[in-house]
């Protein structure tokens, strides 16, 4: 059987579907001259100096939709088709930004603390917070999954403006300046790639644009945002509200950034329900197997498409 090398944790069904197909290595024990294939996950990805040293590579299935730290173009000079997850996670990554974003603005974790801790009862009533309805949002980002946010909000009659690279044929209006879009918006809900092209894209002035009325929302990659700009803008008031699902080194997560009351924050978990996860699962073996079987893969990066 082929040698696959197993980078990251894999669920059993991953593991017994691949087991049948391929001899799995582990990163303590195995040999660079017969790897073929690769699996990994949008985290670990496939470090440049380990790519280099396997010279009979083929593929790389990722598990996740993101792949930036795996060496697309790199990999694709050599031929190898490098794969991800796209479409099986657009709704579940869609719910949780909606989700930060209803957080954020009915106050949930402070109301319901507020509750636990006695103070509804002893105290009356809480402050009051903000509607979701009528609101403009931002989105970074107008992908699939920035179409299935733009989707999910329908229901709370938002504006939807966008900012990417080039203009879409969507019935809402482009920004070519991110800063100028900020400026318009009550709410920025990041969803681009990750990589070198967006490293903190969301900076200090994009925050002041959104302003001390207005809501951050990040469900793409913790580079996306300056998280030092972002810590300051929140503790100062520059910024109202900010409600994250990544972060710059995740898992750790600054200790500033927790202490402050306008955040909602959660552990990279924007796809991970279990229908969700195993659809993931599913199609990152699928692209291996198929591999395996005719020399083709299901779905390829773009910089492999033509692979």
């Amino acid at each position: 059987m082929p040698d696959l090398l197993q980078i990251g944790g894999i669920t059993d069904a991953m593991k017994a579907r691949l087991e049948a197909a391929f001899t799995i290595h582990q990163l303590d024990d195995f040999d660079p001259e017969k790897i073929t294939h690769v699996v990994t996950n949008g985290h670990d990805g496939v470090k440049p100096e380990l790519m280099a040293s396997l010279p009979n590579l083929q593929v790389i299935s990722g598990y996740g939709v993101g792949y930036d730290a795996v060496d697309a173009p790199a990999a694709a000079a050599r031929g190898i088709k490098v794969t991800h997850t796209p479409n099986v996670l657009n709704q579940e990554v869609a719910t949780s930004a909606v989700l930060l974003m209803l957080a954020a603005y009915r106050e949930l974790l402070r109301d319901d603390a507020y509750v636990r801790s006695g103070d509804w009862e002893a105290k009356g009533g809480s402050a009051l917070t903000r509607s979701a309805d009528n609101q403009t949002v931002g989105i970074l980002g107008l992908g699939r999954i920035g179409q299935a946010i733009a989707d999910k909000l329908a229901p709370w009659n938002p504006t939807i403006v966008y900012h990417t690279r080039t203009k879409k044929d969507v019935p809402y209006k482009h920004y070519d300046n991110l800063t100028a879009m900020a400026k318009d918006c009550d709410v920025l809900i990041c969803i681009t790639p990750g990589g070198p092209a967006t490293n903190k894209i969301v900076n200090a002035d994009v925050m002041a644009g959104l302003g001390p009325k207005g809501t951050l929302i990040n469900v793409s990659r913790g580079s996306v945002v300056d998280e030092a700009a972002m810590i300051d803008a929140l503790s100062s008031g520059k910024l109202g509200w900010a409600g994250l699902d990544v972060f710059e080194g995740e898992p750790h997560v600054p200790q500033a950034l927790r202490d402050l009351p306008n955040t909602v924050l959660l552990p990279h978990v924007g796809s991970a329900t279990h229908e969700t996860r195993a659809a993931m699962g599913d199609l990152t073996v699928d692209n291996l197997l198929q591999h395996l079987k005719d020399g083709t893969v299901i779905t390829a990066v773009p910089e492999c498409a033509h692979l």
